[in-house]
């Protein structure tokens, strides 16, 4: 697995904004700052993590309540909890023995504006597969 750090979205721009997937094609630089976003989402247990720390009433929540969830070791939730962190999706606070957790949500934000289609912009046709032409 690789050791680099990943890059937080929005901090590379000059207005912070992410353009649309939708409105014009990634850059090569874009693309991979992207794909490394995805890449820390593309793992059901980093997934459900993010879900449950973004969800918790109060909008943080303590290691020593995710951890029970999962039928995994303490240091490999940390481990996951480290790669949403580095990919700018959650951050921490520790207070005490335990950690907090919570969500930054201007990053979810940036993801979610660049998967949404521009308003009124329509999809091309597209024919289902396996439809005869």
């Amino acid at each position: 697995m690789s050791k680099q750090e990943l890059v937080v979205l929005g901090q590379d721009g000059a207005d912070g904004c992410c353009r649309a997937l939708l409105a014009a094609p990634l850059d090569e630089d874009r693309a991979e700052t992207l794909a490394k976003v995805f890449k820390a989402l593309g793992d059901p247990v980093r997934l459900r993590l993010l879900s449950m720390i973004a969800s918790r009433a109060g909008g943080e929540v303590c290691v020593c309540d995710l951890t029970p969830a999962f039928d995994l070791s303490q240091p490999t939730i940390s481990h996951h909890l480290k790669l949403l962190k580095q990919a700018g999706l959650i951050d921490s606070e520790r207070r005490g023995t335990w950690v907090y957790y919570r969500l930054l949500p201007e990053t979810t934000d940036r993801l979610a504006a660049i998967l949404t289609r521009p308003a009124g912009q329509q999809l091309p046709e597209t024919v289902p597969a396996g439809a005869a032409s």
